[in-house]
């Protein structure tokens, strides 16, 4: 009991000499510790909190309050409506998934749902065209963060479809916020620097059951199919994940997801996000008309030879050329 209290008063005595930094790490027991983190990994955290360095581990840590001095500021691309930002910290999957799951959608039509990301505060998504393939009644769930911190599931029946690139699996969505204000949202990583064995988690719908978190690692970040390169991993993707958000441990999204293998066990993927911006940079050409379905750059799959050999039209012998 002893070594007990003068382990509380030790405790107490650290977390009062704080430094001039005042990050504050929340714990699950309710307690919290105020200094510098220095260092964070996805397992591991450091505090300075004067007189030492704490280490503790994620599994231990509700959430992180970075001092508001150093807070990550966003770098908005004028040119763009997907954001970015410099220096977001690492931290544990579910420590993030709290902090990003208010931008996470589901997006449901009259033959099926998926997921979707909220990619600005003005009401941009994206999610994959299969999702929305050949349907125009969309409509959008989100969750919206409230004054208790806790989330409101809203319906959102305003949604347009701005652009669908079956080619790539993307469509841009825009919503109507039901108060007029901004949307949460997520960020695009600034540059595609995966590395295979690196922790990602999703966020989606999966069979329909809302905010599913599922966890796992880069298992390459190199699959071809059909001509463009796909992020495998691990983490469990399910139908209803389709057009929903892989983030990395900064919180950055790295990829949407888009399939699976049914038949296989931990084989799925997800749309490389270097594709999203080149899309999103280029939607006009894939601009959806209601008036016009059809209107758009669409990749039209090529007939099939009939048979093989040269056709007669080409042959030498059947021109007018002497």
């Amino acid at each position: 009991m002893k070594k007990l209290k003068l382990l509380s008063t030790l405790l107490s005595a650290l977390v009062s000499v704080a430094t001039t930094r005042a990050d504050v790490v929340l714990l699950l027991s309710g307690g919290e510790l105020h200094g510098e983190v220095i260092k964070r990994t996805d397992n591991t955290l450091w505090i300075d909190i004067g007189p030492k360095i704490i280490q503790m581990s994620m599994t231990e840590i509700r959430d992180v309050i970075i001092d508001t001095a150093e807070e990550v500021k966003l770098a908005y691309d004028t040119t763009t409506m997907f954001r970015i930002a410099d220096g977001l910290p690492e931290l544990s999957p579910h420590v993030q998934a709290k902090r990003v799951g208010a931008s996470v959608i589901k997006v449901s039509t009259p033959g099926g749902l998926g997921s979707g990301v909220l990619l600005n505060g003005d009401g941009f998504a994206i999610t994959n065209a299969h999702v929305v393939q050949g349907e125009t009644d969309l409509r959008a769930t989100v969750w919206i963060p409230q004054a208790d911190n806790t989330l409101m599931r809203t319906t959102i029946e305003d949604v347009e479809l701005i652009a669908v690139n079956n080619h790539l699996d993307l469509a841009l969505l825009r919503l109507a916020h039901p108060d007029n204000k901004p949307f949460d949202f997520s960020v695009l990583e600034m540059a595609e620097n995966i590395e295979v064995g690196e922790t990602v988690f999703a966020i989606g719908n999966p069979l329909g059951l809302e905010r599913s978190m599922s966890q796992g690692v880069i298992s390459t970040k190199q699959r071809s199919f059909d001509g463009l390169t796909y992020i495998q991993t691990d983490a469990a993707i399910n139908p209803g994940n389709s057009g929903g958000p892989l983030f990395n441990t900064r919180g950055e999204v790295v990829g949407i997801t888009n399939m699976g293998i049914t038949s296989a066990e931990s084989l799925n993927f997800a749309i490389p996000t270097r594709y999203v911006k080149d899309f999103i940079r280029n939607r006009e050409a894939f601009a959806y008309d209601e008036k016009n379905p059809n209107a758009g750059h669409l990749y039209q799959v090529p007939p099939q030879r009939s048979e093989n050999g040269t056709a007669a039209v080409l042959k030498d012998s059947n021109t007018d050329i002497q």
